[in-house]
């Protein structure tokens, strides 16, 4: 009963690191990176189709994401869909490749980008100690119906405690990286 406790517990808290680290792959940092397009969505004949199954998505260079269509008809329309995707980007189709140059950010950008990063680690951070109390709550319950003793309650909310811990630093680790990609020039 503890076990199942501690590792429903621990999957929870791992889902939302996980789900902090998509959050901040998605805010863009002056560099390029192919994961920038994952969620963009095309029209490939009426069907709405991720980017990543109808062309080939590399890095040109450091501030260009270079899009080779696999049917060369779809250059344009796959440049129509990274301009509405409402990334701030401007493609440029060039013969058969569809080029997406980084714009560079500006410092009042970085600076509302970091706020951006930060609330996201606030609400991580947030769900971290609910799944905390969430556990502990069960933990306290099993204690109540006497299916546990009180040391083996207090050992349990120890390792909940820890893995509350483990989480955050996870947590504050991921932004000082983001905030520190978000400033280099």
């Amino acid at each position: 009963m503890i076990a199942d406790v501690r590792k429903n517990a621990e999957q929870k808290m791992k889902k939302t690191v996980d789900a902090l680290k998509a959050d901040l792959a998605k805010v863009r940092t002056g560099r390029a990176h192919a994961g920038l397009l994952d969620h963009v969505v095309v029209d490939y004949y009426g069907t709405p189709t991720p980017l990543a199954q109808i062309a080939n998505v590399t890095l040109l260079d450091s501030r260009t994401i270079g899009v080779s269509p696999w049917e060369k008809k779809m250059a344009s329309v796959i440049e129509k869909a990274i301009r509405d995707a409402d990334l701030g980007l401007n493609p440029a189709t060039m013969g058969e490749t569809v080029r997406v140059p980084m714009p560079a950010l500006t410092e009042e950008r970085r600076k509302e980008l970091i706020k951006v990063v930060r609330h996201e680690g606030e609400t991580a951070r947030i769900a971290v100690r609910n799944v905390r109390r969430d556990a502990n709550h069960h933990l306290k319950d099993l204690l109540k119906q006497k299916k546990v003793a009180e040391d083996e309650e207090r050992r349990a909310q120890d390792d909940v405690q820890k893995l509350t811990d483990r989480s955050i630093a996870e947590i504050d680790k991921l932004l000082q990286q983001k905030e520190a990609d978000l400033m280099a020039v």
